[in-house]
């Protein structure tokens, strides 16, 4: 019978060109068995120190998978999520280990058995998903960041753009009511009538109701997809009086750990889009759950927030393709270490579509020159 034989972490820090040249942090787990197969799994820590402290964990995580049967993977994420319990309780750093350990089990197993991910976990809904750009604008000039946003769909063939505001660099979204919608309508002329437009508060900022309210409405004027994270997570009560005078979707649940978290968002009905990372919320077993939720509810839509590596963005198009509740997948459109260099096989975006992956396991090949090249030290 095969077993784990080993468990071992590499912490990564790269600059990503889609956040105008930041250095991001990254944590993978590789998993290798007894006869020499070796599964891949990834934290989206995002911070040096968030990083560090995780690869602390899987080392203390590793006792408890060395020695498992690869194949009773779900067994091994329910062990390694009861001895987290005094520090991890509801998330927590815990569950960036917990789900970077999980992605590669789930990896190894589909490599022994031959089988891709999608497989595994129930079988695909549809063999591809509508992809549209997931980005930062950091230029000064708003007119150049609308063009540059206008050809990913004119060009490159992407089904729409969702823009992150509240970044480093020049544009400086979210912060100016008046320039933030005249942003809009010019990215409206650029992307053209047809292509979705996603637009994100993210986290550094905070809107009051009112500024929210005339941001949104004046959005919606060019045909506003969905709104992400209007406010602070708890804000219940601005989020209910936006819900009521909005057309739009509101996307959330960025920050939530787990099942339970996520399951009373959920019970709230304030938000219409649930965006949750594989690389966050406790891995692919966890996500699965999540999913579960999504479906039950039936009136809510599972979005997997996938903006880190190649390893995370194959788990999330396999989750995205098993479920009916999913509207698209998000791909970073500029070349980046993480999606391009890591990987033999770059995931890439056809005519606004990209592929179920159905290789076995998640379907990469990752190269570790590269993760010595950026490797954390």
């Amino acid at each position: 019978m095969t077993r784990v034989r080993s468990v071992s972490s590499f912490p990564v820090a790269y600059p990503e060109p889609n956040d105008d040249g930041n250095t991001r942090h990254l944590l993978f787990v590789r998993v290798e068995a007894d006869d020499g197969t070796v599964g891949w799994g990834e934290a989206i820590t995002m911070f040096e120190d968030a990083t560090r402290a995780t690869a602390q964990l899987v080392e203390g995580i590793a006792e408890l998978v060395v020695g498992s049967d690869p194949l009773e993977n779900v067994a091994t994420w329910r062990r390694v999520k009861r001895a987290s319990w005094w520090y991890a309780h509801r998330g927590g750093v815990a569950a960036f280990a917990l789900a970077a350990v999980d992605i590669a089990l789930w990896d190894l197993k589909g490599k022994l058995l031959g089988q891709p991910l999608v497989n595994l976990i129930g079988g695909a809904e549809r063999e591809r998903l509508p992809v549209i750009a997931s980005t930062h604008v950091f230029d000064e000039s708003m007119e150049r960041e609308a063009e540059r946003h206008g050809r990913y769909v004119r060009d490159d063939g992407y089904a729409g753009v969702k823009i992150g505001m509240g970044k480093k660099g020049g544009t400086r979204l979210g912060y100016e009511v008046e320039r933030d919608v005249e942003f809009v309508r010019l990215l409206r002329e650029a992307v053209g009538p047809d292509a979705m437009i996603m637009m994100d508060r993210g986290a550094s900022l905070v809107w009051d109701f009112d500024t929210a309210v005339r941001r949104v409405d004046a959005f919606e004027e060019q045909g506003l997809k969905w709104i992400e994270e209007p406010f602070e997570p708890d804000n219940h009560e601005s989020l209910r009086r936006l819900r009521g005078h909005c057309r739009c979707l509101i996307a959330g649940g960025e920050r939530e750990w787990d099942a339970r978290g996520f399951g009373a968002l959920i019970d709230t009905g304030l938000v219409d889009v649930i965006g949750c990372d594989v690389g966050r919320a406790e891995g692919i077993t966890g996500v699965l759950r999540v999913i579960a939720l999504v479906e039950e509810a039936d009136d809510v839509w599972f979005n997997s927030h996938a903006w880190s590596s190649a390893v995370n963005t194959a788990a999330s198009i396999a989750l995205s393709a098993s479920t009916p509740r999913c509207l698209l997948q998000e791909l970073k459109p500029l070349e980046n270490p993480m999606q391009h260099e890591l990987v033999t096989e770059p995931f890439a975006q056809h005519d606004g579509f990209v592929a179920v992956p159905r290789r076995p396991g998640l379907g990469v090949e990752v190269r570790e020159d590269v993760l010595a090249k950026y490797r954390l030290t």
